[in-house]
C-alpha cells in the first residue's frame, strides 16, 4: 500500500485551513486518513504551521511520499532537513504572536480610560440657562422689531399720498 502525507482541506470558502494527514495514496483529499500529524493555516500572518516532528519522521522513515505542498512545509519546519541529515535542520518558521488574554486586553483598556482626564460636554447648553445671555436676547429683539415697524409706517405714508404732492413736498 502506498502512503503519502498530504493535506485536508477544511475550512470555508476563501478561508481554508489544512490538517497535514497521513492517508493511502488511493483516497480522496479529504478521504479516510490514517494518522493527523499537523496542522497548517495558510490565511493568518505569519502562516501557522504545526507539524508533530517525531510522527513526521517515523512516517518518513518507513517510506511515506510527501506531496510537493507538504515537503515544502517540511522544509520550512526543518523535519525534512532533519530527516535527510542535511544543514539547517532548525527550518527558517516564523514564530506566532503571542495571543494576549481577552480579560488582560478589557483591564488594560479600562485602565487607560480611567487615566483620561474628563472634558466638559462639548455642546452648548440650553437657553435660559445664564441671566446675561437672556437679557441680552430679550433687549435686541424689541429693537430690531421696532426698527422694523417703523419702516412700514414709512413706506404706507408714501404710499396713502398721491404722486404729485410727493414730489411738491
Amino acid at each position: 500500500m502506498a502512503v503519502k502525507i498530504k493535506l485536508m482541506r477544511l475550512g470555508k470558502i476563501r478561508q481554508p485551513y489544512y490538517r497535514v494527514v497521513v492517508a493511502d495514496a488511493r483516497t480522496r483529499r479529504n478521504g479516510r486518513d490514517i494518522e493527523t500529524i499537523g496542522k497548517y493555516h495558510p490565511k493568518n500572518e505569519p502562516s501557522l504551521i504545526e507539524i508533530d516532528s517525531e510522527r513526521a519522521q517515523y512516517w518518513l522513515g518507513v517510506g511515506a511520499q510527501p506531496t510537493e505542498t507538504v515537503q515544502s512545509l517540511l522544509k520550512v519546519t526543518g523535519d525534512w532537513q532533519k530527516f535527510h541529515g542535511l544543514p539547517g535542520a532548525e527550518g527558517t518558521l516564523k514564530p506566532q504572536p503571542e495571543k494576549v488574554d481577552k480579560l488582560a486586553r478589557f483591564q488594560q483598556a479600562l485602565a487607560e480610560a480611567n487615566e483620561e482626564p474628563s472634558t466638559a460636554a462639548t455642546t452648548p447648553k440650553k437657553k435660559g440657562g445664564s441671566p446675561e445671555r437672556v437679557g441680552k436676547t430679550a433687549d435686541a429683539a424689541p429693537a430690531a422689531a421696532a426698527t422694523k415697524e417703523d419702516d412700514v409706517a414709512e413706506a404706507t405714508k408714501d404710499a396713502d399720498k398721491p404722486a404729485a404732492e410727493s414730489t411738491e413736498s
